[in-house]
């Protein structure tokens, strides 16, 4: 599934909130959005979701053109947002039953492997941070759309829960291979998440610079100490400050 935001512009009123905003986001290929808060980063994910519709530019999915129109990706916001009422389990159907599906034994399956094999028919409040943001996850990976949107899903975790569960982000994407266009205002996440960061400026937001992430998959927590991961650490604060 391919991603191409084709010379985006979004304003509020007379705030113009993004100008021109261009990149792509390849098949099976993780991309960070790096900016200040307000910069627009949610705007460009309400944009792709055809819950905005831009001023100019469009967005276009495997050479279909689908600005402004809704139901095209699976979204995992900042906040697991599970519904209290439902289990884990009917949770994380979810996304498959408001497309008529719902393939039970794939959900118990991920569930199992994501280590919420005996929490199946809890509910929301049982469960610890950590706990719930793997199940918004696996609700958007059992969602049929291939393109993944997840804004700040770890914000809200302490660093031990936050690094474990980027562990095991990168060791579920690898193996569904899905696109993903995450956001985040972590430095340290988005190197050891990414293939590519984009960096965007402050309002009206442009991109300041696209840096394409070298390091071997699969990836370990060493990486974080080693000194490569320290100079790209370098030069990212250098092109966010400039």
């Amino acid at each position: 599934m391919t991603l191409e935001i084709q010379t985006i512009s979004k304003s509020f009123d007379t705030k113009q909130v993004l100008d021109d905003i261009s990149f792509s986001v390849n098949a099976g290929e993780f991309v960070s959005l790096i900016g200040p808060s307000g910069s627009g980063k949610s705007t460009i994910f309400h944009l792709i979701g055809g819950l905005l519709k831009p001023d100019h530019g469009d967005i276009v999915l495997d050479d279909q053109v689908i600005t402004n129109q809704t139901g095209h990706i699976s979204y995992m916001p900042q906040q697991s947002s599970l519904f209290p009422w439902r289990t884990v389990l009917d949770n994380v159907l979810l996304g498959q039953e408001l497309q008529g599906e719902k393939d039970t034994e794939r959900a118990m399956m991920m569930l199992e492997k994501a280590g919420l094999g005996d929490v199946v028919h809890a509910y929301p409040n049982q469960l610890s941070g950590g706990m719930k943001q793997r199940a918004a996850f696996i609700r958007a990976l059992l969602s049929p759309q291939s393109l993944l949107l997840l804004d700040e899903p770890f914000s809200a975790l302490d660093e031990f829960t936050r690094l474990d569960m980027q562990k095991w982000l990168l060791s579920i994407w690898e193996e569904y291979e899905r696109s993903v266009l995450f956001i985040t205002h972590n430095i340290d996440e988005a190197l050891f998440l990414s293939d590519k960061i984009i960096i965007l400026s402050a309002n009206p937001a442009i991109i300041k610079a696209t840096f394409t992430i070298p390091f071997a998959r699969p990836r370990s927590e060493e990486l974080l100490l080693s000194a490569e991961f320290l100079d790209w650490k370098r030069r990212l604060t250098e092109a966010i400050q400039a």
